[in-house]
Order: structure tokens, then sequence, then C-alpha cells
């Protein structure tokens, strides 16, 4: 990668005419160590949320020894990048050729269940590699309800009656009974955590079973833009939150418990941003060279804020005005030629901008490279370094809000 101080002097520098993400090594390391320092049991990265070879290798050098994996290509990123890191297969339904890989190729000796027939799977290929079940850890995922901007709840989790029965049947046959639950992604009531620990306790107390470890999933919460009509007070460092979360597991009786953890937003959102180029400006619309199809589904869902500021083009020529620039709400349109391809929340940024500049969209790590695609040919992916984070450079123009009553453009 090419390397520059900030996303803006790549900009100027580039002239890029497709999206350009900026890579912010020490914001990432400083992020997974925040996390590291805070959590006293196991952090295994989600590696869901964004597997790119130079994020989880900067990962494994901030001290991250574990990794929440979810499929084969998962195992193998992982492996790439961190050869000796433990891989926990935390995706509860599974191919059987995917656990055999799992356990035969990678060492894999963690994994999620919801269903006595998932256990049973996994003990089939268990018997047939000869390995035995006291080697493997299976994760009871629990069903919990909480709110967040992704609730992860309705595909997966035994209901927690079911769970008891679960776990005592993983017992009898002589696997290692774990719990786990994932309270969802980018969690907004804190509360939810608690509500997950309080069932996980009363059916470790039902099933009367050795726990081996309990596992408390991901979702906690990354800082984003403000939303300029709905404002909120940004979520605790990631520090308080962990600490409160451990809190309520010694609060419960669970204390005693070995923990893992899956964090994935709170570590990678920060370090990546993209910097956009807008190719026309219609009224309050303007249309850019990334979209819903790229790196911005979070925002076409409407779930999350994206900061932004606006980078001028010096060699676009600018009509003089006498009044400052007005922060407008401006639909964005995307690159392709869908007419989906717009976003939900429109952009607040001054009503300077025009054809020809660009936009850095801060706070894009988590997910927005991992749900890419080739759609109508267009695929975002090149890279520069930078030392400075988005919100380490100059100050932010707007953010994407709500839709003001009206629309926008």
């Amino acid at each position: 990668m090419q390397r520059f101080p900030t996303a803006r002097d790549a900009a100027l520098a580039l002239r890029p005419d497709r999206p350009v993400y900026a890579f912010a090594p020490r914001t990432l390391a400083a992020d997974a160590r925040a996390f590291l320092d805070a959590f006293r049991g196991v952090t295994a990265y989600a590696v869901k949320t964004n597997g790119e070879p130079f994020v989880l290798e900067t990962l494994a050098q901030a001290g991250v020894k574990a990794f929440d994996v979810a499929s084969p290509a998962e195992f193998a990123a992982a492996r790439a990048a961190a050869p000796e890191a433990a891989q926990l297969y935390m995706h509860p339904v599974k191919a059987s050729s995917d656990i055999r890989l799992a356990l035969e190729t990678y060492g894999i000796r963690a994994i999620a269940v919801d269903h006595e027939d998932e256990a049973a799977k996994i003990l089939r290929v268990v018997r047939g590699l000869d390995i035995a079940p006291e080697d493997v850890t299976l994760f009871v995922r629990l069903a919990t309800k909480g709110h967040a901007a992704y609730e992860l709840s309705k595909k997966f989790g035994a209901a927690p009656a079911h769970a008891v029965e679960l776990l005592q049947r993983i017992d009898r046959i002589g696997f290692r009974a774990g719990l786990a639950f994932h309270v969802g992604s980018q969690v907004e009531d804190l509360d939810s955590y608690e509500r997950a620990v309080a069932s996980a306790a009363w059916v470790k107390g039902r099933a009367g079973v050795h726990i081996a470890a309990l596992d408390i999933g991901g979702g906690f919460p990354a800082p984003y833009g403000r939303d300029l009509r709905r404002p909120a007070p940004p979520p605790p460092p990631v520090g308080d939150l962990v600490r409160r979360v451990q809190t309520e597991i010694d609060g419960w009786g669970l204390g005693a418990l070995p923990l893992v953890a899956e964090p994935g937003r709170v570590v990678v959102a920060r370090c990546l941003s993209v910097v956009v180029r807008v190719l026309l400006k219609k009224g309050q619309r303007l249309y850019i060279n990334d979209g819903i199809w790229s790196s911005l589904s979070d925002s076409w869902t409407g779930k999350i804020t994206l900061p932004a500021r606006v980078i001028p083009d010096p060699a676009r020529p600018r009509p003089k005005r006498a009044a400052a620039p007005k922060l407008t709400p401006f639909r964005i349109c995307g690159a392709t030629c869908d007419s989906v391809d717009i976003l939900s929340r429109p952009f607040w940024l001054p009503d300077t901008v025009g054809a020809g500049d660009w936009i850095e969209i801060g706070h894009i790590g988590a997910y927005s490279l991992a749900l890419r695609t080739r759609f109508n040919g267009f695929y975002p992916d090149d890279f520069v370094e930078v030392e400075r984070a988005f919100e380490d450079g100059e100050p932010v123009d707007g953010a994407a809000t709500l839709e003001p009553r009206g629309g926008a453009g």
C-alpha cells in the first residue's frame, strides 16, 4: 500500500476516480489492545466482520490469539494471518464436510450447536476421525432477545429449556459442554447482556453438568457518526462496557467460568474510511462512485450513522459567494445502474459540494469490505495506508442522518 498522512492527502495526491480505502493500522491495533486489556477471558476476533489479510495480520501483531470463524475460507484466512492462533467454529449450522475440515485439517476443538441433530452430525465426524469427544467443546448457543442495530436471534439459538437438554446430552456423550450467546450487532441496550447472562445462569443451574466455558459473543458497540436529528450519547468506552458485562457475569455466579468474547465492530470499525468521488450533482442529489452494493450497505439499511467530510477538488472552479457554506441534506445515489442503489439516510454536507469533489466516509471498517459485491462490474479494491484515522483529521462536515420531513432531492 502507498502511505499518506491522511485520506485527504491520498485523495489530493492520487486524484482517484474509483473509491479508495484508507487503512489506519495504528488505530486498529489500539482498538484491539483496548479490548484485550479490558476483557479477562479469550478474545476471539469475529473474522466475518472484516477478514482482509492486512486486518487479520495487524490484529495478530496487536496480540489477538484467537479467531471466531464460520467457514472454510475463514479457517484459511485466520491460519494464514496467525498460524498459531486458536480458532473457534461458532456457526451453529454447518456442512459435515466443513466440520471434518475444521477438526482434521485446522485442529479446531471448539464448535457451536443449537440443536441435537447438529451435535449428532459432529459426533459422527469425531468418531470417523477417531478423535476423543472429551477433546472437543460443544458450545450450546442460547436464544436471546435484546435491542441492537442488527438482531441475531431469528435464525439461531436454543430456548433455555431446550439448551438444558442439549447440555445434558452433550455431557452424556462425552463432549465438554460450553454455553454461548450473541446479543446482536451494535447493541443499543446494554441491559441485553445482563438478560443473556441471567439466562445462561438459569440454564447452567438446571442442566447440572460441568460447563467448560461461557462465550458471551459480540455486539459491543463501535462509535459512529452523530445523527443530527436524533442526537444520542455515544457508546461508553470499551473498557467501561466490558467491565460492566464482567460485573454481571460475576453477579450471576458465573465468574469462575473461563470466558470467551467475539468482538467485531468495536475492534475494526474505526480503522478504515473510504474516499468516494462525486460524479454528478443534481439538485439535492449526489451521484457517487460507490454505493449499497459496495462499501455502504450499513448506510443503506439505515441502522448505522456514518460520519463524512468533503475534500474539495482544488482544480474545480468555484463561484465566489459571500455566504458561508450551509449544511444541506443530500440524497446519495450509488454507482450502479440499479435504482435501488440509493442510501436510506441523506448525508448532511456543505452545499458547496459538487461534481469532482471527494467525500471521505469514516468508520467503515466493519462489514463494508466483507459485503462488497461485483454487481454491475463495480468492485472497489484500492487501498492506501494512512497515519491518522478519520476522526484524527480535519473537522467532520456532517453525517448520514434520518431523512428530513419531505425528503431530500
